[in-house]
């Protein structure tokens, strides 16, 4: 606002006031005036932010500075490189908010890898009450997607594409964020070079690793930011690199001043942030003969399905999740299951008949019509098998997971939050814990706000017990609370550690005890073998699994992985070297992160932070 508007404002105000004693207008209409002036007052610069009592996150101090810096001095285009753990995004979507509410945005691009699209999809909308559409959504082309919304999540390998590039680079963005900007630091590469040929008048890049193996990839980093900040790569080298490997820094304190132009770096000690220790335990329940043998022939099933056409992966995934949560969850898995093999039967049949009734048609050639056969008995087989399977779930007469929760919960008085991964076990367990006089309350994603509200405060005042679903606390402070029991254990690392980071975060004062459930011989149980003893991801800082899991490619799905070696897998010594041989790759990928951490901690230290 110009000082001759504001002068204006304020003669106005004036005008009104004595307006107000001769009772030519009303208290209310004076107020509302007053109350513009003082909006106007703290939107004529950023020493205030607007958005904050808006926003429905824990907030902390030095995220709000970093905030205003990235506004009030770095003019929006910044690189956020704080440590592991301290919320970078978090500080993102803080600006984000507070350049909408100020009305100086009404285009954000948001481009990170594949597996954080969903995340950032989440958080804008949980957190900051920002709707996005993402690039896993899109059922229109190319063109009336990038061209037709304003608001877009996207995973960097569907912008850079040949059918996506041109498009995406094309229009003008009024903020571009790029997480995971460590993947920038080739020129030569296409995300490089996409983001330099995006449009854009902000840009935030996010990422705690800005070096990973030398100083030219801070020059490539910093160019986007500030084209000429550093002059020619030429220049940047012969006056602030020191060694052959480029590794080594000169004039170090005159290469940080210019640093501080577009980056800002919050470590853990500047910023005094400390934890309470967290301890992981892994119970392994011993399933009895006949959960043991449901186990065996679900997994036979299981690799039978995959071979079925029609059947998507998401559907036989949640058949195997669903093995390990509750008899109820496998059955109701099953028989959608079942459902669509049927439709695939139904479909077939109706194919022949049309076939046969048609003597014009003309035949498959042989081998087709063979495959075409084959296809039809195996869904056929399958329809029968697994209706009788059904049976003997429903049949099961105990549950040993559900057992061993009970045993747990009554050993343990704390304030104990449960995870399920769905409704059917939601339901099932809170029956069991019903017959077993344990009080509890249930936090699920499809209740009311006031629900929530209202479960919460019992859970805080009244029941030691909260079952929780994947968002259970999503956006609330449940640091009275000091326990964790994944009870059903999502196969996405990042996942397991957002669970966590409910309760083991900054405001907990007790320590945290997290409790991992799983079946012997399951999945689960390889999957903790790997997280838990193999790279001893519960003693990471939140934020580290996801710096790890980079290490392994850009195209790297920790999910998908580790079904496909269980499904080609299904002799126990193979399912033990090839899970062996998957936690040898994320160890070395541990070991690659470290050193990065270690080596851009000695180049940057504590100098960049707000």
């Amino acid at each position: 606002m110009s000082p001759t508007g504001f002068y204006s404002f304020k003669f106005k105000e004036s005008l009104a006031g004595e307006a107000l004693k001769k009772g030519l207008v009303s208290p209310l209409k004076v107020y509302q005036t007053r109350l513009e002036l003082l909006k106007l007052k703290v939107l004529a610069d950023y020493d205030e932010l607007v958005c904050l009592p808006s926003l429905k996150i824990d907030k902390h101090w030095y995220q709000i500075e970093t905030a205003k810096k990235v506004i009030k001095q770095l003019g929006g285009r910044a690189m956020l490189a704080d440590e592991v753990g301290l919320g970078k995004t978090i500080e993102a979507g803080i600006i984000i908010k507070e350049y909408f509410i100020r009305k100086q945005i009404k285009s954000l691009l948001v481009i990170t890898p594949a597996t954080l699209v969903s995340q950032w999809q989440e958080e804008l909308e949980t957190k900051f009450g920002l709707s996005t559409i993402t690039t896993e959504q899109r059922e229109c082309s190319p063109e009336q997607f990038w061209n037709n919304n304003s608001l877009i999540v996207a995973s960097i390998n569907t912008a850079k594409h040949k059918r996506h590039k041109e498009l995406v680079s094309s229009r003008a963005w009024d903020l571009v964020v790029v997480d995971e900007a460590h993947h920038l630091k080739n020129r030569r590469t296409q995300n490089w070079k996409l983001i330099n040929a995006i449009k854009k008048r902000f840009i935030l890049l996010l990422t705690a690793t800005p070096v990973q193996n030398n100083l030219i990839e801070l020059y490539n980093l910093l160019t986007l930011l500030k084209p000429g900040l550093l002059k020619t790569e030429s220049d940047f080298k012969k006056k602030y690199v020191g060694s052959r490997d480029g590794r080594q820094a000169q004039n170090p304190q005159e290469l940080r001043e210019l640093m501080r132009e577009v980056m800002i770096r919050n470590t853990r000690s500047c910023v005094d942030v400390k934890l309470p220790k967290r301890f992981a335990t892994t119970i392994t329940v011993i399933p009895d003969s006949a959960e043991q043998s449901i186990y065996s022939l679900l997994n036979y099933y299981i690799r039978k399905i995959s071979l079925v056409k029609g059947i998507d992966r998401l559907s036989r995934n949640n058949l195997l999740m669903r093995a390990g949560s509750s008899p109820t969850a496998l059955e109701s898995s099953l028989s959608r299951i079942r459902g669509k093999i049927e439709e695939q039967l139904a479909k077939q049949e109706r194919d022949k008949d049309k076939a046969q009734e048609n003597l014009e048609a003309v035949d498959l050639d042989p081998e087709a019509k063979i495959e075409a056969e084959k296809d039809y008995l195996l869904m056929k087989e399958l329809s029968n098998s697994l209706a009788q399977f059904s049976e003997t779930i429903k049949s099961l007469q105990r549950f040993g997971k559900a057992e061993k929760l009970i045993e747990l919960l009554k050993e343990n008085r704390q304030k104990t939050l449960i995870f399920i991964n769905n409704r059917d076990t939601h339901n099932y367990l809170s029956s069991y814990l019903t017959k077993a006089q344990i009080a509890h309350v249930s936090f699920l994603g499809q209740m009311s706000l006031q629900a929530k509200d209202e479960a919460v405060e019992k859970f805080r005042e009244e029941v030691n017990v909260m079952l929780a679903s994947e968002t259970g606390g999503e956006g609330r402070n449940l640091q009275f609370a000091n326990t964790i029991i994944n009870y059903d254990l999502p196969w996405n690392p990042m996942k397991i550690e957002q669970r966590i980071g409910r309760l083991h975060r900054i405001g907990q004062t007790q320590d945290v005890f997290i409790f991992n459930f799983c079946n012997r011989g399951s999945i689960e149980e390889y999957l903790l073998k790997i997280l838990h003893d193999k790279i001893n991801m519960f003693e990471l800082v939140v934020g580290e699994i996801e710096m790890i899991l980079g290490y392994m490619g850009e195209n790297f799905d920790f999910s998908e992985t580790i079904v496909d070696l269980w499904l080609k897998n299904s002799e126990s010594i193979d399912l033990d070297k090839a899970f062996s041989n998957l936690g040898t790759q994320l160890l070395e990928a541990k070991y690659t992160y470290q050193k990065v951490h270690d080596y851009d901690e000695k180049l940057f230290g504590d100098d960049l932070e707000v």
